[in-house]
């Protein structure tokens, strides 16, 4: 189990929030992360790149030269790997880059990633709920009284964002806004900052606290 700080939208407490999900071992810990990450890197991998071997580059049906009397070496084909324009040789070809980890291991990095990065953590009451219309400086001024600088790598999860949210988000290169059923573990060790709100932490609780 693990406690942390809830602030208001101003950046006063109000009260405290805690997050109980099993995790892994210490001994494993790091491994199990390791490769939920990798997994996570090569599931975005479009594996599109594609070269042309010798049998499909265009040309090259016409022996470019006689086989013997002009002191080269014997040439079948312009388009051999060996001249320029020729096909390419162990080239790229589309492919898949998927890595396997079975279901159970991937909750348990996510749940050991999200408990390792929990002092870093800070809950939110009612996070942006007085926002009428989108505004970005709105969310810059808050996370300046969260003593947040602006180089720095935030990640909001937030229950059920509103678009409002969404779009004063959105122009902020930093910040990442993500849903609380929709978590990685990249996101959460890649980011310096983690901002949940305090709804979010109950539905964590709820979707991932079950195992």
């Amino acid at each position: 189990m693990a406690n942390c700080v809830v602030l208001d939208w101003q950046g006063k407490e109000t009260g405290k929030a805690k997050l109980d999900l099993k995790v892994a071992k210490d001994a494993t810990a790091i491994d199990l992360m390791h490769r939920a990450v990798l997994r996570q890197q090569a599931h975005s991998r479009q594996g599109t790149a594609s070269t042309l071997t010798r049998s499909e580059v265009r040309g090259g049906g016409r022996k470019p030269y006689k086989q013997k009397g002009t002191g080269r070496a014997r040439q079948g084909s312009i388009r051999t790997p060996l001249r320029p324009g020729g096909g390419i040789i162990f080239g790229p070809k589309p492919r898949k880059y998927n890595l396997g980890m079975n279901k159970k291991e991937r909750r348990l990095a996510l749940r050991t990633a999200l408990m390792k990065r929990f002092n870093d953590v800070t809950a939110v009451k009612e996070f942006g709920e007085n926002l009428k219309i989108p505004k970005t400086k709105e969310i810059k001024d808050f996370l300046l009284r969260l003593g947040i600088s602006a180089n720095s790598k935030v990640l909001i999860i937030l229950s059920d964002p509103s678009q409002i949210i969404a779009r004063s988000i959105r122009n902020l290169d930093k910040v990442k806004l993500i849903r609380a059923d929709h978590l990685n573990v990249f996101d959460l060790l890649n980011a310096n900052s983690l901002i949940i709100g305090e709804d979010a932490l109950a539905k964590i609780q709820e979707v991932y606290g079950d195992d």
